[in-house]
């Protein structure tokens, strides 16, 4: 189906800032997601965007629950404040305004000129907000709140998470969950002594596309086989640092107070080791968060290379190659390689692999990405083929013979399409995951204790790319 959306008369971002979605994944037209400028086009209005899966029953991978009673009273509306106006805060803001019986009540933000812009913006549209330059100050004022949403710079995100956790909010955190093991930990901590929800920002995880190809393909079907690699990728072109606007300067004693030492460097955080984790968290936390969570286990070495090997003033190496070595239950070890580019798009896109002895399978927010190949000595597919499971796409044709270059060369493998796709922003899933877990009506679909045991192997990466060798990881180590 084709989406509709409403312009909204004038800019969604403010002059000098990236445009909305530039540090998101961007949103490809498969049937139905959107163009760039049809995402800034539909930022902070039109209308809500449908899930449309095929086949639709199927999309649904984890039904939710049952509602109760309870649940159902649990129907009112959501009041949430949103902590964090940057680039992400505002790519969640947009997914946060299609979703139904949920109310912003204030926004926070260290930055007069982003917090002005923000509220302006958001009266443009009928919707009226309290604004603060803290947590703190939000959190003294507003005494009705149900949850937050923390988008801020990664270091801080523990210790505001943790003071609203503590408060009695429920918590939406942004990936990675903090630019420290120890903030991670205390996350997790926190969540089990207030006995509040904490999901973390890893929204593949509420991708129905996703969440289809692991229950369904890999798990149900099985049908890579036995799997016996992995590797992903998420390379961007050069970019110079983020700049702002003239005039808009915050005095040094405001950003002292809040942990940076320039309007450059807060403008930038994610290249400096103290305020985040350069590319290894920014990009690859959400990719790296793939392998456990398909193989089904956790690795027990890193190695890893990388170094600041372009851009200048940066601390945070600027491309970096990971390998992971994941040893599976059924014998033998996968090990899975990721790499991320800050130097060139090159590469064939952002995506996630998973190779088998029968087949194939490419995974991507982008759904043009995603594919299946089956291997020629595979069992025939046809019978997921007749369940919808899968859909061939038209053959291969092989080269003529003359052109072949070796007469070792693998034939062409049949290719074919995963029949799931949805309608709304990437992280709107997600997010509406995070809510009807409040109402009682579904379960988290990446609590912090999971996002932890995830992003600890993020973090042993970077010790990686420090110490320049293999690095062990035990068992233990996931625990908190």
């Amino acid at each position: 189906m084709e989406e509709m959306v409403t312009a909204l008369p004038g800019r969604v971002n403010p002059p000098g800032e990236p445009r909305l979605g530039e540090d998101a994944t961007p949103h490809t037209k498969d049937a139905s997601s959107l163009t760039r400028r049809d995402f800034v086009r539909a930022a902070f209005g039109g209308a809500g965007l449908a899930l449309a899966a095929v086949p639709a029953a199927r999309a649904q991978t984890t039904p939710a629950p049952a509602a109760t009673p309870a649940a159902a009273g649990a129907a009112r509306k959501i009041r949430y404040a949103l902590i964090g106006l940057g680039a992400q805060g505002r790519v969640l803001l947009d997914a946060l305004q299609k979703i139904g019986n949920i109310e912003l009540v204030a926004i926070v933000d260290i930055w007069p000129y982003t917090r002005n812009y923000t509220k302006n913006l958001l009266s443009r549209t009928g919707i009226t907000v309290n604004t603060y330059e803290s947590a703190d100050e939000m959190l003294a004022a507003e005494k009705d709140l149900d949850a937050a949403i923390v988008a801020t710079p990664d270091f801080w995100h523990a210790p505001v998470t943790n003071q609203c956790l503590r408060a009695g909010l429920h918590v939406y955190c942004e990936k990675m969950m903090s630019n420290t093991i120890e903030g991670a930990r205390s996350m997790v901590a926190t969540m089990r002594e207030t006995g509040k929800l904490l999901q973390i920002g890893h929204q593949r995880r509420s991708n129905p596309r996703y969440r289809f190809a692991l229950t369904r393909l890999l798990q149900e079907a099985k049908i890579c086989g036995k799997l016996t690699a992995a590797q992903a990728q998420w390379n961007r072109a050069a970019s110079p640092d983020l700049g702002w606007p003239k005039k808009s300067d915050m005095p040094p004693e405001l950003l002292k107070k809040y942990g940076f030492e320039s309007m450059h460097q807060f403008r930038n955080w994610r290249w400096f080791k103290a305020l985040g984790g350069g590319p290894l968290s920014d990009l690859g936390a959400h990719q790296i968060d793939i392998f456990p969570w398909f193989l089904g286990v956790h690795p027990t070495t890193v190695m890893a290379s990388g170094g600041v090997d372009y851009y200048k003033g940066r601390e945070c190496v600027d491309n970096a190659m990971v390998i992971y070595e994941f040893p599976m239950p059924e014998g033998g070890t996968v090990r899975a390689f990721y790499q991320v580019q800050t130097t060139t798009s090159a590469g064939g896109g952002y995506f996630e692999y998973f190779m088998g002895d029968q087949g194939s399978l490419k995974m991507s927010e982008n759904p043009r990405l995603c594919v299946l190949y089956r291997e020629a000595s595979a069992p025939d597919w046809s019978p997921w083929v007749g369940k919808n499971y899968l859909r061939a796409q038209p053959a291969p044709v092989a080269a003529p013979s003359e052109t072949a270059v070796d007469v070792r060369e693998t034939a062409p493998l049949q290719s074919y399409d995963i029949p799931v796709t949805f309608a709304k922003a990437i992280h709107q899933p997600h997010l509406e995951n995070f809510f009807n877990a409040i109402r009682g009506t579904a379960t988290l679909n990446c609590p912090a204790d999971e996002a932890y045991r995830s992003e600890y192997i993020i973090h042993k990466a970077n010790e990686a790319l420090e110490a320049r060798q293999i690095l062990q990881i035990k068992p233990e180590e996931f625990e908190v």
